[in-house]
């Protein structure tokens, strides 16, 4: 990791406005994100984990406030191709093949077809997909599929990788074996990563850095850095370290009246 921020969030709110009058959804953020960092948004629904990521990828505009992403705005961020954005759902296109979703953000910039083909190759790799191109997503397990859904994700090789809540509708076999994929492809590809979870051993589990955020108005509650090393075997969930870090979590949510609220 270095001190280079990706990210760098200041006095940053956003506000919709609705029929039924403002809905304040994030209020005065400032947060930074260095290169390299794993950092996990969690707090109850509602609190505005997804919309800070919305505002990264400039599908929401901040009302107050500023949002650089690598010393650009959001806007041109986007336009540079800076991110790659994987949503809750692997929102996979079921008439074409596992190569041609990944290809599908690749041909809208019109690249020669043995560098689509060279991007595909790789990010396939990346994610443990070599031999499944020809498949089409209902042949494929959720699981695969949301890794189908990173792959294309990746296929600008950009270096920032937004990530709303990926794997939270799978099993917890399921999700242990990806998180454990991730952890992996974080390490390999030496990207930043901002992810939104509702799972507290998850959060723990996978970051470099944890955001607690309140209820909304979304405020940023707790920011804690992890100590665990960047190499972890799922056994490092039964360790004191481990477990300390996710009763600070626990606090955190609970000072904010979020935690209790959230799991009534």
């Amino acid at each position: 990791m270095s001190n280079t921020p990706v990210i760098s969030a200041k006095d940053m709110s956003l506000t919709f406005e609705t029929n039924d009058g403002p809905v304040h959804a994030l209020k005065d953020i400032n947060l930074e994100i260095n290169e390299g960092e794993f950092v996990s948004f969690i707090g109850p629904s509602g609190c505005g984990k997804t919309t800070f990521l919305r505002a990264i990828a400039d599908l929401e505009k901040p009302t107050k406030g500023e949002i650089f992403v690598n010393g650009m705005t959001p806007n041109e961020a986007r336009k540079n191709r800076a991110y790659g954005y994987v949503f809750q759902s692997s929102a996979l296109l079921s008439w074409r093949t596992v190569e041609q979703n990944v290809a599908l953000p690749l041909e809208i910039t019109g690249i020669s077809k043995s560098e689509k083909q060279q991007h595909i190759e790789r990010t396939l790799s990346m994610v443990d997909l070599i031999g499944f191109e020809k498949k089409y997503p209902h042949q494929l397990s959720g699981g695969m599929q949301q890794r189908v859904s990173i792959a294309r994700a990746l296929a600008f090789d950009a270096k920032l990788l937004l990530m709303d809540e990926p794997f939270g509708a799978l099993d917890e076999i399921v999700r242990d074996h990806l998180n454990r994929q991730l952890l992996e492809l974080w390490r390999k590809a030496k990207m930043t990563i901002c992810f939104v979870t509702h799972s507290i051993p998850e959060a723990v589990y996978l970051s470099t850095k944890i955001v607690v955020m309140s209820p909304r108005p979304g405020e940023i509650a707790d920011i804690i850095d992890s100590s665990l090393p960047n190499e972890r075997p799922l056994e490092i969930r039964e360790s004191k370290e481990f477990l300390d870090i996710a009763h600070r979590v626990r606090e955190g949510l609970r000072a904010s009246h979020s935690y209790d609220e959230e799991n009534a």
